[in-house]
């Protein structure tokens, strides 16, 4: 669980940063990654849920 934690931080600064980039400059490339990446991270977060209540019920 502590990787996937890992992995959940590191695309939510990828995340910021893009999502930043498209705010404040209007890159659209950025905007494009952002939104790819809000994927990949809910999908680590649905992963992370589910491991959570694993955990929990053990």
């Amino acid at each position: 669980m502590e990787n996937l934690l890992v992995t959940i931080q590191e695309n939510f600064t990828s995340f910021k940063k893009d999502a930043t980039a498209q705010i404040e400059k209007g890159n659209k490339a950025a905007g494009t990654r952002a939104r790819k990446i809000s994927l990949t991270i809910e999908k680590a977060l649905k992963e992370f849920r589910k491991k959570s209540i694993k955990a929990s019920n053990e």
